[in-house]
């Protein structure tokens, strides 16, 4: 399967080192299956940074994920909502695992959730919300060990 990282810089040997603060499902390096998600990431990045290069990461990731704790994420959103909320509240549920799939909390799910986060909307309001939103994908890859196993770098493009 190939796979997508938007960045500013060419990232040939991704780590879960440089992940500076914990997003959707903790710390980890980020990839997507979706293209134009990881260019949007790229520009938007390099907008906020100041950046003349965004960058779209290319890498082929092996599909065998024998060995490692993966957790993966049911359609209907139930528990993947409690879990960003919990991996944005700093726990660290999320270390258990070695790689995370599931839907992205894009600007528009952002708020969502916030609305849920905060208590001003139940769950049965945030999961009907969030299901009139495109749907877009995340790969994280909580340890060097899954990186090293399934991702293999093929090439970087500017966009």
């Amino acid at each position: 399967m190939i796979v997508y990282h938007g960045s500013i810089i060419t990232v040939d040997k991704p780590d879960v080192n440089h992940s500076y603060r914990p997003l959707d499902f903790g710390k980890g390096f980020y990839v997507t299956s979706v293209r134009e998600q990881a260019e949007r990431w790229a520009k938007r990045k390099a907008a906020l940074l100041g950046s003349d290069k965004a960058i779209i990461n290319v890498y082929e990731m092996k599909e065998k994920t024998e060995g490692l704790k993966v957790k993966s994420f049911a359609p209907d959103l139930m528990d993947w909502i409690d879990f960003v909320c919990e991996c944005r509240d700093g726990k660290t549920e999320y270390q258990k695992y070695d790689l995370i799939y599931g839907k992205v909390a894009n600007d528009r799910v952002f708020r969502v959730v916030d609305m849920y986060h905060t208590g001003i909307w139940d769950k049965e309001r945030a999961l009907k919300e969030i299901k009139v939103y495109p749907t877009y994908d995340q790969i994280a890859f909580i340890t060097q060990e899954a990186i090293e196993k399934l991702l293999v770098f093929k090439f970087f493009q500017e966009v």
